[in-house]
């Protein structure tokens, strides 16, 4: 029965499920590298995300080599880390890496571009319903029609409705200091710092602002659900009322202009430890584990998974590994490169909502520069 119905069913080497940077990077990757891929987007190109929109330096030769023109956009350099406290105490630090800011808007579509180029089946406004896994074949059930693959990819973001169906664990446990944050961002204009990506702390939560392409800056903020229901579910009470408290996020506030009325929003997010294969469907980017936002990370760490994916893959579809094979190299890969830094992160998240231990750390910092250096380079990586 199953065999007959694959008959009719279109069939492709890889399926992506999910058009964000790992999605987006590992479909161009297994084109390029011969595979017939097809990519699904609930989504329609260009559009916002919830993305603190900057991207660390080592990620610059894999976008470029992927064939996004860097240079061309003359996208701002980050050089520089701000922090700051409820009661306005800041810390400047260099960057050893440095970085570039640039929209989820232009970055996505320019790869969704490329990929089309490449001859990936994207298809948007298609929404994933479910993936089953049989006789070593995917199923995938969307909204217009059912697919099938020799190999799934997992990059359908921090929470979505796949996540749910599966009842993946992060899903579905208690209340913690890790889990049930919302994410607003906005992006504005004002006259703000061209080289320096700030992180402005508040109760329960913390802001980053960033320069990213056409005179703008993306502002995104992440915080609790409480800090919400206090406020009486209003983001601009919250706003008025928590975040202000901070001097330099009121002074942000009152001295920008939105270039949008509402902002992008995203709900209980969590930072819980994810697995990283799913019913042998290999998870990449916020699917497979988020580092917190304010160690800057997460657009590069999707982007490197994307790689280690792509290459995985590669060699299960050539015959050089098998499906076995394929997780087990892959999941090895992803904790050696990315389980410290995933660590710090969550450490440095129950840090950043304590306003005792924002000023010890702003003052440690301010004594010993090094020991801030080490820190930072801790939740990056090198050039991939």
């Amino acid at each position: 029965m199953i065999q007959e119905s694959l008959k009719e069913i279109r069939k492709y080497d890889a399926a992506i499920i999910g058009g964000g940077l790992a999605g987006l990077a590992l479909s161009i990757q297994l084109a390029r590298a011969g595979h017939r891929v097809i990519l699904f987007e609930k989504e329609k190109y260009p559009f916002h995300r919830v993305c603190g929109e900057y991207v660390s330096m080592e990620s610059w030769n894999f976008l470029t080599k992927l064939g996004v023109d860097l240079e061309s956009l003359k996208l701002p350099v980050i050089r520089n880390l701000q922090v700051t406290t409820i009661n306005g105490k800041s810390l400047q630090q260099v960057l050893p890496l440095g970085g570039f800011g640039i929209s989820r808007y232009l970055l996505d579509f320019t790869l969704a571009e490329i990929a089309r180029s490449k001859g990936v089946m994207l298809l948007e406004n298609t929404r994933v319903n479910d993936i089953e896994f049989n006789e070593d074949q995917f199923l995938i059930h969307t909204s217009a029609e059912i697919f099938s693959a020799a190999v799934a990819g997992g990059s359908f973001g921090k929470r979505s409705n796949l996540d749910i169906k599966w009842k993946r664990p992060f899903t579905t446990s208690p209340k913690n200091k890790l889990n049930n944050y919302i994410g607003v961002k906005y992006h504005i204009h004002g006259i703000f710092s061209d080289d320096t990506i700030a992180l402005h702390t508040f109760e329960n939560g913390y802001c980053g602002i960033v320069k990213i392409e056409d005179s703008r800056y993306n502002l995104c903020y992440l915080t609790t659900a409480d800090n919400l229901q206090k406020s009486n579910g209003s983001i601009e009470q919250m706003e008025k009322m928590i975040l202000s408290k901070n001097p330099f996020l009121k002074n942000i506030f009152s001295a920008s202009e939105r270039c949008t009325k509402d902002p992008v929003t995203i709900s209980q997010i969590s930072f819980d430890k994810k697995a990283l294969v799913e019913n042998h469907i290999l998870m990449t980017g916020d699917a497979a584990g988020m580092i917190t936002p304010l160690c800057g990370n997460g657009m590069s760490m999707a982007l490197h998974s994307s790689k280690m994916a792509a290459e995985n893959i590669h060699l299960f579809l050539t015959g050089k590994l098998n499906r076995k094979e394929m997780e087990q190299r892959y999941c090895n890969q992803w904790e050696t490169q990315f389980s410290r830094r995933l660590r710090m992160g969550r450490g440095i998240q129950k840090l950043s909502g304590n306003p005792f231990l924002m000023n010890l750390f702003i003052i440690t910092g301010k004594v010993f520069t090094p020991a801030m250096q080490w820190l930072i380079r801790q939740t990056h990586g090198e050039s991939f």
